[in-house]
């Protein structure tokens, strides 16, 4: 085989080495990115329909809550603001359609807590109107019920609630009745989209003949303050006998399930890096073999194995590099550019953009750890190429 027919041998493995291992790095960015997007745009989604901390009973459904408020938690330093609320499964009627739903009655100050304005699909942020309860429907809960907002008005549905502590009789009816102007359609996520509708506090307590009892106490926390800690210093005032969750703990499951997935796909593409690097190996050993010649004459002259050594692994270490430096460029160009653009849309969305977003921790770990397999790929065929055939030289 002529010479230039091993040199552009030679040269196409090399390039093979160097776009595998800038794709598979291209690919970690752009992933950990994405994963990143979608898991603030979760917390985003759940964190602002559900405040920083809820507080239930431990004993009980429901609870008083004079002993809660006579504590002053607003007074914390930290706390934004405070809701009491109540829970409860209820069915809503509109004209022939029945569907079953979460009523959920709160004090005004929740729709600041939510950010409930940025969460409109169409209506208004008010659960009063002219002095009347009004409430706020989850979006798909109201298509469920072929109902809509008008422009300038508001949609009409029938409450249904169990009477509390009825008895089940003959001719007697289980079930509470009221009609409920909609104001608005609120867009959260799926659970709230699907099941939620968001009352006055006190249409709750009379459809409910609910006196002095409430299900929970809603609290937002100012931003730079750390939720744990309030919850430490609430759980102190209050004691065993109530439940103190952060958003995070009540929503345990799904930012778990989050953070699982995007260390999967981390260990699945280091994996495929790792199988990308075997280029970087047969590179290594074609290079080696043609030049053969070469290391006897260099030998000759003196050279001895930590020599040779150092030539074939900074090779490798360069063919490395390179693919590592051209697949940051990519993966970190394609991140900006869905940034600056949007070009990628996500599905059922209304054209909103995939979420993307740069963390310094997973650049530092992306670097990191490529850069060590990439090291590692180079240093043990060097080591055992010139072990094998040199193995008499001394460093």
């Amino acid at each position: 085989m002529s010479a230039k027919r091993k040199k552009s041998i030679i040269q196409l493995i090399t390039r093979v080495s160097v776009i595998g291992i800038a794709t598979i790095t291209a690919a970690l960015v752009i992933l950990l990115s994405a994963f990143n997007g979608i898991e603030s745009l979760i917390e985003k989604l759940y964190s602002d329909f559900d405040p920083s901390i809820t507080i239930r009973s431990n004993s009980g459904k429901t609870f008083n809550p004079e002993k809660v408020v006579s504590l002053n938690l607003q007074k914390i330093e930290g706390v934004a603001d405070v809701s009491t609320f109540i829970e409860e499964i209820i069915v809503i009627k509109h004209e022939k359609k029945w569907v079953n739903a979460t009523i959920i009655g709160v004090e005004s100050s929740f729709l600041t807590m939510s950010k409930m304005k940025k969460h409109l699909v169409d209506g208004r942020s008010v659960i009063e109107n002219s002095g009347q309860p009004v409430g706020i429907i989850g979006a798909n809960l109201l298509d469920k019920l072929g109902g809509f907002i008008p422009e300038r008005g508001m949609e009409t549905v029938q409450i249904y609630a169990p009477k509390r502590d009825a008895k089940i009789r003959i001719g007697t009816n289980p079930f509470s009745s009221r009609l409920l102007q909609v104001s608005g359609r609120m867009n959260f996520n799926k659970e709230v989209n699907t099941e939620k509708l968001v009352v006055p506090i006190n249409f709750t307590k009379d459809l409910l003949n609910y006196s002095n009892s409430i299900t929970g106490i809603y609290i937002s926390i100012n931003p730079g303050y750390s939720i744990e800690n309030i919850q430490q210093k609430i759980n102190e005032k209050l004691g065993a006998n109530y439940s103190v969750k952060t958003n995070a703990e009540k929503n345990e499951l799904i930012f778990k399930t989050s953070k699982t997935e995007k260390i999967i796909v981390l260990i699945l593409l280091l994996f495929i890096f790792i199988l990308a690097a075997f280029n970087l190996i047969a590179s290594i050993t074609v290079l080696f073999i043609e030049k053969k010649g070469n290391i006897q004459t260099m030998i000759g002259f003196g050279a001895n194995q930590k020599t040779l050594f150092s030539i074939f692994l900074w090779e490798g270490v360069l063919i490395a590099g390179k693919g590592i430096l051209y697949g940051l460029i990519i993966g970190y160009g394609i991140c900006v550019l869905q940034l600056q653009t949007g070009i990628l849309t996500m599905p059922n969305s209304n054209g909103e953009a995939f979420p993307i977003l740069l963390k310094w921790a997973d650049a530092l770990t992306i670097i990191g750890s490529v850069s060590l397999i990439g090291f590692l790929f180079s240093y043990i065929p060097v080591f055992v190429l010139l072990k094998k055939n040199f193995g008499h030289l001394n460093y």
